[in-house]
């Protein structure tokens, strides 16, 4: 209720009356005027004409030190309107929250509720009834999470003044206007994120109004240069915090290819899901006060979310699989994005999501550091190690027949893909700011809770494995050596054939600032293979890892490469044909005598599906052959692996490895081993007409069965920020052998811009078949 305009009847009085003696109950009515029943001598008010001013006035009830009458600006005549402080009314509060969104850059959030970023001023507006001028005293009070306190930093108590001073929380009185104030007020740089309580007291002789004025969000800034998440580069910030799709890289080393991922940060909902991956950690169940009191450190929620996104050992919200085995869940190839994950974590009662695997966790956990506002890239590394007895090196064994064997649980990614989240580390030098790598695969437990981070990139590439945090695993991800055994049958025992310190940590990867193409960041993380510098660093990060190393690890590697004997023949596999599922592997074994005498070599293959971590699903060949070299003389030998053979134990990699182990007078003298990729057949999609904010446009489909065989069980997934609410799930109808299906589909777009369109294909012969359209729509 705002003040009246005029006051010329003691009718106002009896209609302000039943609130007064609510909040006064010495207060009685009259005879159509005020009194009060405790004076000596009875006074009353009556209703004089005027304008009427917020001053306050000077006389009053001497029995309610509270009461005050308003003045009017006719000379001395007291105006009917009066007032008592305990009733203090809000009449409106004005967030202004399309200003302060634009200038927060949190515009892009779908949400009605004010999200600002810290160190930042935030404007609002109060109708109040009385006005605060008519108050002695005014302070706000700003708190957050179960149990705030002033000594934790997570509840503030500040003074309404002419001016905001210092580095804490402060507010000022900018305009007093017709019962309006505006008011900005100020949160500090380093202030814990999440959801906060505003709340206004006002005090005059003893006596306290409280009025709680809503609560708001509260995110890292990394416009800020005093926040730690400060990132100068603007095109690098529109990247790593405004960016809602982007590319992953997978394949291996030799093959790299991509998938589109919507990340999806600033859809409905997804803020808030995110402030309760936090609220659902192991650390704020154990101590929800201290928890709290950190999260004004990007190291500290950057570390609590790398184990929250996986399900291990708390509610997090992605279960790993890589049994290739997906039932009771959905095959990780077949997720667009982050956006639906969290949304059926949420829905479910925060039950784990089956299934995921590496490139799954790292976009979701991109979605939820974009989010909050810490700067953040997915990095993809080739040929990722897996050592798991911190000694720098990964052993791989083989039987003579060519077998993999199971010893050990060390291992080779073909890719292994992690984060990496922007902010300047307060327990480090400044030269170890910047990026700093999290992992929210589930791999090694890191104090007893699989997480992983951050480990500073800048550190790593100095060999500075004794540091915080996880640095001897993320090390040995991009430098581990990788040592060939071979099983002797005879003897029981192993013997070393071949090391190679050049195979792991290949074309460290990550998507462009402003375009999909592949940024190359394998220098971040370790000087030249080869380099003087790169075995310096190896040599110190061995040191450092003394404890922890074997008799035959990384020790004997590069410190004592010399002793090894030259092997007598080298060998590799060739590429001879298109590789494409549902067509037959054609490969070429290639050896070379690399001596003068002549050599007959007993070569035992095998091929195997395989998981992209290496892990073996079925043998689906196998050869042995007898092969006469002479002199240095290179021969060729064809390998065939037929559909009929692969097609039952194809996984969604696409993934087969052949190994040739070669023995010359039961000696083992080579294993050659590579990992071939088949491809999917194509998507293609095509934008039937120009796309408009909130206009239907449809989107056509075309797909080619490549097989001679009936596809069943064809579904179509289609996601994209921007351009439609939620997942859109189509059923298909079977595809006879060579037949083509078109699949036309509307979106809805609700954003202006290039969005990017993601598209999967599945059936009972093809698990996941990506595509991706950028579409280009217009106001």
């Amino acid at each position: 209720m705002g003040l009246p305009p005029k006051a010329s009847s003691s009718i106002q009085l009896v209609q302000l009356s039943p609130r007064i003696r609510r909040d006064c109950p010495r207060l009685a009515v009259m005879n159509g005027g005020l009194v009060c029943d405790r004076s000596s001598s009875t006074r009353k008010w009556t209703a004089s004409a005027g304008v009427l001013h917020m001053k306050c006035g000077e006389l009053g009830c001497p029995c309610c030190p509270m009461l005050r009458a308003v003045r009017c600006d006719k000379g001395s005549v007291i105006s009917s309107l009066l007032f008592c402080l305990t009733a203090l009314e809000l009449q409106s509060v004005d967030w202004q929250i399309s200003f302060n969104e634009q200038a927060h850059h949190t515009d892009k959030f779908s949400s009605q509720e004010l999200i600002v970023r810290r160190g930042q001023l935030i404007y609002m507006s109060l109708t109040l009834y009385p006005c605060l001028s008519c108050s002695r005293r005014v302070t706000f009070t700003a708190s957050t999470g179960p149990y705030p306190s002033e000594s934790a930093k997570t509840k503030a108590v500040f003074p309404l003044s002419n001016r905001i001073s210092g580095t804490g929380w402060g507010a000022q009185l900018l305009r007093n206007e017709n019962d309006v104030a505006s008011i900005s007020i100020l949160s500090p740089a380093n202030a814990p994120i999440g959801r906060y309580t505003l709340s206004i007291q006002i005090s005059s002789e003893g006596n306290d109004s409280t009025l709680i004025l809503g609560t708001f969000i509260l995110l890292f800034n990394p416009w800020l240069q005093d926040d730690s998440v400060f990132m100068s580069n603007h095109d690098e910030r529109e990247e790593y915090v405004q960016e809602d799709a982007g590319v992953i890289f997978m394949g291996r080393a030799s093959y790299i290819s991509l998938i589109g991922w919507n990340y999806g940060q600033f859809e409905e909902g997804i803020l808030n899901i995110c402030l309760s991956l936090l609220d659902n950690s192991l650390n704020f169940r154990r101590d929800p006060a201290t928890d709290v009191a950190h999260r004004d450190d990007p190291q500290y929620v950057g570390r609590v979310l790398s184990a929250m996104i996986n399900s291990n050992d708390d509610y997090g919200v992605v279960s790993g699989n890589w049994s290739g085995n997906y039932v009771g869940g959905q095959d990780p190839r077949n997720w667009n994005g982050s956006v639906e994950i969290l949304k059926q974590w949420q829905m479910s009662g925060f039950r784990p999501v089956r299934y995921g695997q590496c490139w799954v966790f790292a976009g979701t956990l991109n979605t939820v550091l974009r989010c909050l506002g810490i700067p953040s890239r997915v990095i993809t590394n080739f040929s990722s190690a897996h050592d798991t007895d911190k000694n720098l090196s990964v052993d791989v064994y083989y039987d003579p027949r060519g077998w993999p064997m199971d010893k050990g649980s060390d291992s080779i990614w073909n890719f292994h893909v992690w984060n990496e989240a922007w902010f300047a580390r307060t327990d480090l030098s400044p030269s170890y700011n910047g990026w700093q790598v999290l992992d929210a695969t589930p791999q090694e437990r890191s104090q007893g809770v699989f997480q992983c981070g951050p480990a500073s990139v800048a550190a790593l590439r100095e060999g500075n494995v004794d540091w915080d945090y996880d640095m001897p695993f993320i090390f040995a991800e991009v430098n581990a050596d990788r040592i060939t055994w071979i099983y002797d049958a005879w003897t029981g025992g192993l013997k070393k054939n071949s090391s190679n310190s050049y195979t792991v940590g290949k074309y460290i990867s990550t998507k462009a600032v402003g375009s999909n193409s592949r940024m190359d960041v394998t220098g971040n993380y370790k000087y030249p293979e080869g380099s003087s510098q790169e075995r310096q660093v190896f040599e110190k990060a061995l040191g450092k890892l003394k404890p922890y190393t074997s008799s035959f690890g990384a020790t004997s590697t590069r410190m004592f490469r010399r002793e090894e004997r030259e092997p007598s023949i080298s060998g590799k596999f060739k590429i001879t044909d298109i590789l494409t599922v549902g067509k037959d592997v054609n490969l070429t074994l290639m050896l070379k005598n690399l001596t003068s005498d002549s050599k007959t070599v007993m070569v035992n293959m095998t091929a195997w599906t395989i998981i992209y971590n290496g892990t073996l699903v079925h043998e689906v060949w196998k050869e042995s052959v007898t092969l006469s070299l002479g002199p240095n003389e290179e021969i060729q030998h064809p390998v065939k692996i037929a559909y009929a053979l692969y097609e039952r134990y194809l996984k969604a990699d696409n993934m087969i490895r052949a190994t040739a182990v070669c023995e010359i007078s039961d000696e083992t003298e080579a294993v050659v081993e590579r990992d071939i990729i088949l491809d999917n057949p194509t998507l293609n999609l095509e934008v039937l007409d120009q796309a408009h904010v909130q206009k239907p446009v449809t989107v056509q489909m075309l797909f080619s069965n490549p097989l001679e065989e009936l596809v069943k069980d064809c579904k179509l997934i289609v996601e994209g920020s921007g351009l439609l609410l939620g997942t859109l799930k189509i059923d298909m109808p079977n595809l006879r052998p060579r037949e083509q299906s078109q699949v036309k589909f509307e979106i809805l777009p609700t954003r202006s811009g290039t969005k990017q369109l993601l598209v999967t294909f599945s059936c009972n012969k093809f698990s996941a078949i990506k595509g991706m359209l950028p579409i280009k729509v217009v106001e």
